[in-house]
């Protein structure tokens, strides 16, 4: 992977089209809006598969994030069900209240295949994002998550980690499997 980036650019339309499906789903499930189905996509690109997550900021403090990491489903698709299950199924917050609504900043991360990462010295912060898996533990931090928090290239490894509720230095261990990944970003 590190030879090549992944490259998924999209329009300001297009972009907008997935922000405005992301709070159509919140709307609907707060009953704020009526209807079914999604709204035509501006471009075909849209319903191609890939996996994304959705990430729910209220006044810069995260309110849920909550993704799916295999493309399976059209991106449209993925992006409302995602969207949904960051402001009501995150069981780190409770559910979104309608009041909350209008304070909300979405984010979305569209993602590139997960690939196994055979040296972490070539993870380079602010592109990769990584998942570490060993036995039923599992975790997983997005590109601009160590971006955010200043954090080294160990450090990331470290925290990835303890996501998946393993010691800081699993990574070092054979037995665990890291993959990396990159993404395109973008939010409101």
């Amino acid at each position: 992977m590190t030879d090549s980036h992944f490259t998924f650019e999209l329009s300001d339309d297009e972009k907008q089209y997935l922000l405005d499906v992301a709070r159509l789903s919140i709307r609907r499930s707060l009953g704020m809006e009526q209807g079914a189905g999604l709204p035509e996509p501006p471009s075909a690109r849209l319903t191609e598969k890939f996996g994304a997550f959705v990430t729910l900021k209220k006044r810069n403090s995260l309110r849920g994030c909550i993704g799916h990491i295999v493309g399976d489903a059209p991106l449209n698709e993925t992006i409302y069900r995602m969207a949904h299950s960051a402001a009501f199924e995150d069981p780190r917050f409770p559910s979104l209240a309608e009041s909350e609504y209008r304070e909300l900043s979405i984010e979305i991360s569209v993602l590139s295949e997960l690939t196994p990462c055979s040296d972490p010295e070539q993870i380079v912060v602010g592109r990769h994002g990584l998942l570490m898996q060993q036995g039923m533990h599992q975790g997983l931090l997005l590109p601009q998550v160590p971006v955010e928090w200043g954090w080294t290239r160990e450090q990331f490894l470290a925290q990835t980690c303890g996501k998946a509720g393993m010691p800081a230095t699993c990574w070092r261990d054979p037995q665990t499997r890291i993959f990396w990944f990159e993404a395109a970003i973008f939010g409101d």
